[in-house]
């Protein structure tokens, strides 16, 4: 078989987990990411992030949706895929994630719900015609904007908000878990899967924050505030630093033990993945971020603000492509494997056209954009004069 090089079982030359099952947790990283973010606002009171805290909830909402798009795309009856939702099986980890997706769906729109109110309340009294009817609707007939009601509302979102965030985790961690369970895989099985999958998925939700903040600050002719840019950065820098370690850990634990699945996962990454792996995802998207955001941090103080938002902006987007390329090098890497574990498939290259294909990822990737895009229009993610950092002059902000 031209397709296998040693030795290997006839069933081996299929890739059964393609491009969609790639972009599955790429999307979930995104969801567990930004959540995190507004977390910090409103749970943790970090006032740095109130310029963001609707755009990052926005953000987690909309990804959200789509976040189960490629697995419908994979699935040769796609219209299965809703018993997942209405059919709990407890002792099933493939089953497992309808209830959290269903529960943590929940909680967020129930969040966005409180967080907009105020808003849909202003919308329908400003509203006529069909729009008002529409904006009553989503206020559910209320149209209580007391202090008393906006208090209550405050203590809502920050329970939602601490409910919210373990359920974040666990929804991607989740995605870790099912790969790291696959115990007839060394290269998925590992209790480190989960913990890795959840941290490169707070880098990629803070990546994707730090990049479409600035977006829509120069878009907005508004400047960036200088707190949120460098707070972006320094947890971008934290969770990259854990994250590397973590993989680098990983890696190093396999080679130090030598059992018998090593002597095909050292071939693996010097041959099938030496680009995706060791090019991509550790050189170029790991060690160059980690340096450039290192100098962002170390050097604030001393930094002009376009060269501090412009080293942020070119870390982030490097940082979404390792995320893709470790997402890449997890799902397909794993099935180059033979399960005689003495033989290695020829790279996988996914299809351009096709509900698996590259023009579909690029399209799901694009969705959760043109949605965030109709949430603003219904509801403002940010609105003049608001989210400005408490006790930061308007003059010291950083202009991207």
């Amino acid at each position: 078989m031209p397709e296998i090089s040693g030795f290997a079982f006839p069933n081996d030359i299929h890739v059964h987990w393609s491009l969609m099952i790639v972009m599955y947790p790429y999307i979930t990283g995104f969801v567990a990411g930004s959540f995190i973010v507004t977390s910090l606002y409103h749970v943790f009171g970090r006032q740095e992030f109130k310029p963001i805290a609707k755009l990052s909830l926005a953000a987690s909402f909309c990804f959200l949706l789509i976040a189960g798009m490629p697995l419908q795309l994979h699935l040769g009856h796609p219209e299965r895929g809703i018993f997942v939702m209405i059919t709990p099986h407890f002792t099933s980890a493939m089953a497992g994630f309808g209830l959290l997706y269903t529960t943590y769906l929940v909680i967020v729109a129930l969040e966005v719900w409180f967080v907009w109110r105020q808003d849909i309340i202003e919308a329908a009294r400003r509203a006529r015609g069909l729009k008002r009817s529409l904006y009553k609707a989503m206020a559910l007939w209320t149209y209580d904007s007391s202090p008393e009601a906006q208090e209550v509302d405050h203590k809502v979102i920050t329970v939602l908000a601490g409910i919210g965030l373990p359920m974040a985790c666990m929804l991607h961690g989740y995605v870790g878990f099912i790969f790291g369970a696959i115990k007839a895989n060394p290269w998925w099985s590992t209790p480190l899967m989960p913990v890795i999958f959840l941290l490169s998925a707070a880098v990629s939700g803070i990546a994707l924050l730090s990049v479409v903040y600035q977006v829509v600050s120069k878009l907005r002719r508004a400047p960036a505030e200088e707190p949120t840019v460098s707070a972006l950065a320094r947890w971008l820098w934290f969770f990259l630093i854990l994250t590397i370690t973590l993989e680098l850990l990983e890696i190093i634990m396999l080679a130090y033990e030598k059992d018998e699945s090593w002597h095909i996962i050292s071939q693996l990454l010097t041959t099938r993945l030496e680009f995706s792996f060791i090019t991509v995802q550790m050189i170029i998207g790991g060690m160059i971020p980690l340096i450039l955001l290192g100098i962002v941090v170390m050097a604030n103080k001393y930094m002009a603000p376009r060269l501090r938002n412009g080293l942020t902006v070119a870390a982030s987007l490097l940082l979404l492509l390792q995320v893709f390329s470790m997402r890449w090098n997890v799902v397909i890497g794993g099935q180059l494997l033979s399960k005689s574990l003495r033989g290695l498939r020829s790279t996988y290259n996914p299809e351009l056209f096709g509900r698996e294909g590259v023009l579909m990822a690029i399209a799901l990737f694009i969705t959760p954009f043109v949605l965030m895009f109709l949430f603003d229009r219904l509801l403002p993610i940010h609105k003049a004069g608001e989210g400005a950092v408490p006790g930061e002059a308007k003059t010291g902000s950083a202009h991207v």
